[in-house]
């Protein structure tokens, strides 16, 4: 006889790895239950969002490029419909050469097949120079843009209140009662549960053993009396236009004083960056940090406790996590419901040893 279950998944924690998790298992027919206490700080919430198939100062392409950004964009764009908003913001990203070498080098690359598909033919932004140092031009990425995080977590929040499928608690591991068939919580039965707690993983004794390599960084909010043309800046920060007066600019990284408060020393760093590279007059008006869950090999974790089977987690999404989300959500589903093998490079095995030592 089949085991009868109040809901079939728990998920802890409604960031960007919960929330795509659980609309996911929910497109599979599953009935989960999505536990989140909002008053807690969450990196998903004060994260740009950009997405960015070409990174690093020597055009390297994104990781899984080619199956990730058609993905994320498809999840999107179904987000959209299925929450009545607007997420999806698709916006080139132009990146202003230091030099003249620097431009060879860059206009070099674009040769590269595989950069090629994500480098625009025209170059020339003449907008931009008002309020830019770039007289060496730059080089315009495209497929590129940003999802408005805080609005889709607040939207995907009533959407799961109005399916009976959210629970507004502050999750203590201690209230978990783990057995062979089922877990228990609050009172009520589920098949299996699945962490998606972000940096508050580390603190989980079921699996703070993890190889977690968390990262601060904070962002500015910036007022500006130029109007902004429609391009993310990229040059050592970014610079992301909110709209054509205002526009956000990170980030900073820092693996010390791993807290969720914003310091002068970061907001000092990005206004100097900020100041060689914007030449119009600029008011900050906000500040804001966040820490995000990344792992040592730069990879998502993703998977089964090694001793318990109904217990699991997704996490280490890092600065990516609005395109490696969607994806490897889809992925940990059909691995959940299809017994379909998880991508070695994500899979929580490879760091099984660290548990067993």
């Amino acid at each position: 006889m089949a085991l009868k279950f109040d809901y079939d998944y728990l998920i802890i924690g409604q960031g960007l790895a919960g929330t795509t998790l659980a609309m996911h298992l929910m497109d599979a027919g599953r009935k989960v239950c999505v536990v989140n206490d909002s008053s807690q700080p969450s990196s998903s919430k004060v994260a740009a969002g950009i997405f960015n198939p070409l990174t690093g100062k020597k055009l390297v392409k994104t990781w899984l490029a080619e199956e990730l950004f058609p993905y994320a964009q498809a999840f999107y764009s179904k987000m959209e419909e299925r929450l009545s908003a607007k997420f999806i913001h698709n916006t080139s990203i132009y990146r202003p050469f230091r030099s003249i070498a620097e431009q060879n080098t860059y206009l070099g690359q674009t040769a590269d097949p595989a950069i090629a598909p994500y480098i625009a033919d025209n170059i020339v932004h003449r907008g931009v120079s008002d309020y830019l140092n770039a007289e060496f031009g730059g080089l315009e990425v495209v497929r590129s843009g940003w999802i408005d995080l805080p609005l889709l977590l607040e939207k995907s929040k009533s959407y799961f209140q109005a399916q009976d499928c959210y629970r507004e608690n502050n999750f203590e591991i201690g209230d978990l009662g783990i057995t062979e068939h089922f877990v228990l919580w609050n009172g009520l039965k589920f098949g299996k549960v699945i962490f998606c707690q972000g940096f508050q993983a580390t603190k989980n004794i079921m699996f703070n053993w993890l190889p977690f390599a968390p990262v601060k960084g904070q962002i500015l909010e910036v007022a500006t009396e130029k109007l902004l043309q429609p391009y993310i800046i990229n040059q050592g920060i970014f610079i992301l236009p909110l709209s054509e007066s205002s526009c956000r600019v990170g980030a900073t990284y820092s693996w010390d004083d791993l807290d969720w408060e914003t310091t002068e020393s970061g907001r000092l760093e990005l206004e100097t960056k900020f100041q060689q590279l914007f030449t119009a007059n600029y008011e900050i008006v906000g500040q804001v940090a966040g820490i995000r869950p990344s792992s040592n090999d730069r990879r998502p974790i993703m998977g089964m406790h090694p001793a318990y089977s109904n217990v699991g987690i997704l996490n280490g999404l890092g600065t990516k996590g609005v395109t490696l989300a969607p994806f490897f959500s889809n992925q940990l589903v059909s691995y959940l419901e299809r017994g379909k093998e998880l991508n070695p490079l994500v899979n929580i095995k490879r760091y099984f040893s660290l548990y067993f030592r």
